[in-house]
């Protein structure tokens, strides 16, 4: 377990459908859709491993429940 110092973007590749919503309303602009294909044939949304504020308008943009999870900054996280 990790205490994170910033805050950090979980997105479950399986739920995500690659609509881009987050993508495209990140304002910090730290997601983007990986090379990879998901089990559904999608290549899902990212995160590119720094820069995230917290903000949470990913997971409000994200029609998929359960695909956007954010941890905020002191949280305890997996490696």
């Amino acid at each position: 377990m990790v205490i994170l110092t910033e805050p950090k973007v979980v997105i479950s590749p399986e739920h995500c459908k690659s609509c881009g919503m987050c993508i495209q309303f990140c304002p910090a602009q730290v997601l983007e859709l990986s090379q990879e294909f998901n089990q559904m044939g999608y290549h899902p949304a990212r995160y590119t491993g720094s820069g995230c504020t917290g903000c949470g308008i990913c997971y409000y943009a994200c029609p998929e429940p359960k695909a956007i999870t954010i941890l905020r900054k002191g949280c305890t996280a997996d490696d």
